[in-house]
């Protein structure tokens, strides 16, 4: 299932044409008017052949976009984030993990410190 959330597809639910710009922004995160924009000022400052070229490829190459791809936004987010770097992204997840962790343990030194019957079941099961 990772894979399919790490491609690129185009997205034709937010399209003004073919959802190449659309997809681009659903894949890097960035807003999709500066992705426009972007590609009107490559394109005017040179690009021309070759923009419209890579945007008919891109258009004609890449799948549409599953509806169910996301769950919310933090999924869509989320994915957006281990596109960019997913370096800083697995750091995060185990930031979180740790930090579960040690709610967790928190949680068991208040409970058993105060109630000694329980500790004792506890150590029992060690």
């Amino acid at each position: 299932m990772a894979g399919t959330h790490t491609k690129f597809y185009l997205d034709k639910q937010n399209a003004k044409w073919k959802g190449v710009c659309a997809g681009i922004t659903d894949y890097t995160g960035v807003d999709v008017v500066w992705v426009r924009i972007a590609a009107i000022i490559l394109t005017l400052a040179g690009g021309f052949p070759w923009t419209l070229i890579a945007y008919i490829a891109a258009a004609w190459a890449a799948p549409k976009k599953p509806i169910d791809l996301y769950v919310d936004q933090n999924d869509k987010k989320f994915w957006q984030g281990v596109r960019q770097s997913p370096t800083r992204t697995a750091r995060e997840v185990r930031s979180r993990f740790r930090d579960v962790d040690r709610r967790l343990a928190d949680m068991e030194v208040y409970y058993t410190s105060k109630n000694t019957r329980l500790a004792d079941e506890i150590e029992s099961l060690r």
